[in-house]
């Protein structure tokens, strides 16, 4: 029976404790729930704190112009319209009111000379609309929801990994997973859940992700039966660190821009003025991105294969107090003084823009009591992110999710969950010890970072996504003999094993969606499909699993009302 295990029941189970996980817990808290929040790893060290450079909100500190229509105006015009609008717009409606419930419950915000908060330039944005904490913003906000969190009485299960979903018939029942420590069984069982667990990034070779974004979340989602968004789109932050090699790929943000950073290339030339002459360095991240590259491409690039980013223009005191995780961070990695040289940089896997269908509204999935908020769920930010909207994001859907699964459960039974699912997961979980002599599971990992990078990164064209395919094919057949020595006990080689089915299924969802998407549009750019279809923004790709198999179908965008419709045609 399923009382072998462990067993834990909540009204509502949050899997990922980011700032949408928290924000989605304190919200159904104040619905009467009684709330569990499961994380991968510690609480406090979620994915959230690499957001750096501020969380967007039109409050006008700054720019007494700015307001909501202008906020939604620059996102569906980043996302290069295929943006959910009724995502965007209350996303820029809400943004604002969220940001003073963060300094209510304690945000520490630096401020403007008059006391408001003050607001900073960031890229694709009209105005200065960056709420910031130097360049700690999204620790700031952490430790703001986490104490809220905890002085609320929200139950946290820390380095714990959810490997299933359970079901009762078409509803969600639940959770299955392990303690990371000791490798013991441990069941949830919920009358909804949501699902917060952030991105994708450790597919890829380069990227500014931590080894918890193997795409879980998404991957449980799919497997339980819901829909997947637009795949297709992986953003790529223009400026990763390059050198020395153990620490490529981790975040430079973009506030180093926002503060006045310069982008040069090896001849000392500020090449955005070729690639964005109006934007420049604060031009949308799929076109810095794109920039960098094509210059190193071309042969233009830095001493280590990226481009110069330099702030040491201005006084060095500004940038140590606007800066200062940046200036410790290229002083502790690389030996360098930013308030003296520049920083070398490169375009690193950030950030997924796809992910779990949901409704705007209730950020409930097509998946009846399955929820999802943040990097996991998919249609704000359409084609291509701003920079500062994530954080904006995790609070507006964080908390909008929270409501919506509390409410569900307050008219849902304790949903019952079957001896047979509880086997299947234990022995999908066992199953690497059980084989002998397979191959590890670090050399299908490496060979499917490999592919990624190489095949489905910056650029794409139909001939290497249809090698990337057959290669995640094989890929899939290696992980599934992986085997794994020693016991559960303190096992990052079986961790990473299961993590590996997460990474091959977002990867062949995105591999599958870019094959599809026959055209360039944000961050997707296809060398031989350079121009942007018409036909194609009118339409999302909706992933889903069909007994057992990856299938991709095109669904039609919903009309633009004409209120909305007129704000973006505004100058």
């Amino acid at each position: 029976m399923t009382d072998r295990f462990e067993t834990h029941e909540h009204d509502v189970l949050i899997i990922g404790a980011g700032g949408a996980g928290l924000r989605a817990a304190i919200e159904a808290l104040k619905f009467g729930a009684k709330v569990g929040v499961v994380c991968k790893s510690l609480l406090g060290k979620a994915h959230t704190v690499m957001a750096e450079g501020g969380i967007a909100a039109a409050m006008g500190n700054v720019d007494s112009a700015d307001g909501w229509k202008p906020h939604f105006r620059d996102t569906m015009r980043g996302g290069k319209m295929l943006n959910n609008w009724r995502m965007a717009q209350l996303h820029a409606q809400e943004s604002i009111e969220r940001v003073k419930e963060l300094e209510q419950w304690g945000a520490l915000f630096d401020r403007t000379d008059n006391g408001n908060i003050l607001q900073r330039a960031f890229g694709g944005h009209t105005y200065k609309r960056l709420c910031h904490v130097g360049d700690r913003t999204g620790l700031e906000m952490i430790r703001t929801l986490q104490d809220r969190g905890v002085q609320l009485g929200v139950d946290v299960y820390m380095e714990c990994t959810i490997t299933r979903l359970m079901k009762d018939g078409d509803r969600v029942a639940g959770a299955f997973g392990y303690w990371r420590e000791q490798g013991r069984f441990v069941l949830f069982k919920a009358k909804s859940v949501i699902i917060c667990t952030g991105g994708i990034g450790k597919a890829w070779k380069i990227t500014s992700n931590s080894w918890e974004c193997t795409g879980d979340g998404m991957a449980l989602a799919y497997y339980a039966g819901a829909e997947l968004l637009d795949m297709e789109f992986v953003q790529f932050h223009p400026t990763g660190m390059v050198w020395p090699p153990g620490v490529q790929g981790i975040l430079v943000t973009e506030a180093v821009r926002g503060e006045g950073g310069i982008l040069r290339n090896k001849n000392g030339e500020r090449f955005m003025e070729k690639y964005d002459p109006k934007r420049m360095e604060l031009s949308t991240r799929d076109v810095v991105a794109r920039s960098i590259y094509t210059e190193v491409k071309e042969g233009r690039g830095s001493e280590h294969g990226g481009a110069y980013l330099d702030i040491s223009h201005k006084p060095a005191e500004v940038v140590k107090k606007k800066l200062p995780s940046m200036y410790h961070q290229f002083k502790g990695l690389a030996d360098v003084d930013i308030t003296k040289g520049p920083m070398e940089v490169g375009p690193t896997c950030h950030y997924m823009m796809g992910g779990i269908k949901v409704d705007a509204e209730t950020a409930a999935s097509t998946l009846p009591g399955l929820y999802a908020a943040g990097e996991a769920a998919a249609g704000l930010h359409g084609a291509n992110r701003l920079g500062g909207n994530s954080l904006s994001d995790l609070v507006v859907f964080g908390r909008r999710a929270g409501e919506a699964a509390a409410k569900y459960a307050q008219s849902a039974s304790m949903p019952k969950i079957d001896e047979a699912q509880v086997s299947a997961a234990e022995r999908e979980l066992l199953a690497p010890f059980e084989r002998q002599g397979g191959e590890s599971p670090y050399a299908v990992h490496r060979d499917l970072q490999d592919t990624m990078q190489s095949l489905v990164g910056i650029f794409r064209v139909e001939d290497d996504l249809k090698k990337a395919l057959a290669a995640l094919l094989t890929l899939k057949e290696r992980a599934a003999k992986v085997s794994v020595e020693g016991s559960r006990m303190f096992n990052p080689g079986w961790h990473l094993a299961f993590d590996l089915r997460n990474m091959l299924t977002v990867s062949e969802a995105v591999a599958t969606a870019a094959l599809a998407r026959r055209e360039s549009r944000g961050a997707h750019s296809r060398i031989d499909c350079p121009e942007t279809d018409p036909v194609c923004g009118k339409e999302n790709h909706i992933i889903k699993d069909v007994n057992g198999k990856m299938s991709l179908s095109t669904v039609p965008k919903g009309p633009l009302p004409e209120d909305l419709q007129k704000i973006l045609e505004e100058a």
